[in-house]
């Protein structure tokens, strides 16, 4: 992580992008060493913001392919796993693609999504608020814990 804290925005992009999949990747400790090392909150949030889309989406594609095979070898999710969340999802709308956010179970969820094929477009708008509602939430986290020390 240190490596990628190194890259500055290219770093920050690239560790949000990797958490957004399967991978067990902490963008938030990127995020917080970038910050601390000097560069602008606002362009941190919205890099780390594009890049976890950018994953998400990735997921939903995935999924969309529809290959339970390469979701199950690739991204290492059980189809029972998929087909759990699938039934919760079922007729809630695609607008639950704004939880995809959680820890856990958000790529479970963008992976169901396009799997269901849920609406792009809505899976995309809201998988973008969430997101960045996200990541507004731990900047103001950082902002703060930054001026206790000051």
């Amino acid at each position: 992580m240190e490596a990628l804290a190194g890259l500055g925005y290219f770093g920050l992009f690239l560790a949000s992008f990797l958490a957004a999949t399967i991978l067990p990747f902490s963008s938030e400790v990127v995020f917080s060493a970038v910050v601390l090392a000097g560069l602008d909150l606002w362009t941190c949030t919205i890099v780390a913001t594009l890049g976890n889309f950018l994953g998400g989406m990735t997921c939903y594609w995935m999924g969309k392919l529809g290959k339970i095979e390469w979701i199950e070898k690739y991204l290492k999710v059980p189809k029972d796993k998929i087909d759990k969340v699938h039934k919760f999802l079922d007729g809630k709308g695609a607008w639950l693609a704004f939880f995809v956010f959680l820890p856990g179970v958000g790529d479970i969820i963008a992976i169901a999504m396009g799997y269901m094929r849920a609406n792009v477009w809505i899976v995309a708008i809201s998988m973008f608020l969430g997101k960045l509602i996200r990541y507004i939430v731990w900047m103001e986290l950082v902002y703060g814990a930054i001026n206790l020390f000051k």
